[in-house]
């Protein structure tokens, strides 16, 4: 089985604001992101992006603008030697303008359908897996999903930290610190939110 760290995109990987970004001009990678990723491709982890798109179903922008901006993503990420191994997102809302993306769904974080479909298809056992995210549904995805799970600062991190309890996760200043200070030694992560295994 193989291990993974599932990241969210924006305010993980992308800057957030803007929000709801699409337009391939508006992809800024946070700094050290693609370090980070690097770094974790090097130690063996697939890398996979887990998404909530909820613009497609706002009406402010399509499907295949996420893919243009997501290839813009992996490019620039490309030169920093990082590479993602798939990508997911989530297009509905439970109160869409378009009528086709109008769902209560359970690939929509905090529900885990996105992570469960990665873990399938890419034989990854996600209680050796990690999900680093900006928000609490993050987080929550993780958990239902049975991942560990680091929030990190950046884009709505720090404010979502205020909510964070004792035991929910571990937070990072960013996407690299996530990975050197907590993921390169899985054995502290591990140790630090009560699982020995």
């Amino acid at each position: 089985m193989n291990h993974a760290v599932l990241l969210d995109r924006d305010g993980v990987i992308t800057e957030d604001p803007p929000h709801y970004a699409y337009r391939v001009e508006q992809v800024q990678i946070i700094p050290r992101s693609g370090e980070a990723i690097r770094l974790l491709n090097e130690m063996g982890y697939l890398v996979i992006v887990v998404s909530n798109q909820s613009g497609v179903a706002r009406g402010y922008y399509r499907e295949p603008d996420i893919t243009r901006f997501n290839d813009e993503m992996m490019r620039q990420l490309s030169l920093d030697g990082a590479h993602i191994d798939a990508i997911y997102y989530c297009p509905h809302h439970p109160d869409a303008k378009i009528d086709k993306y109008r769902s209560t769904c359970r690939c929509r974080k905090p529900q885990p359908g996105m992570l469960l479909k990665a873990a399938e298809e890419h034989h990854i056992n996600l209680e050796k897996s990690y999900i680093i995210g900006d928000k609490m549904s993050d987080i929550e995805a993780g958990k239902r999903a049975g991942c560990r799970g680091i929030l990190v600062v950046t884009g709505h991190g720090a404010e979502e930290s205020l909510r964070v309890k004792d035991g929910d996760c571990l937070i990072a200043a960013d996407l690299y610190d996530a990975a050197s200070r907590y993921i390169r030694d899985g054995s502290e992560i591990f140790s630090r939110i009560g699982d020995d295994s």
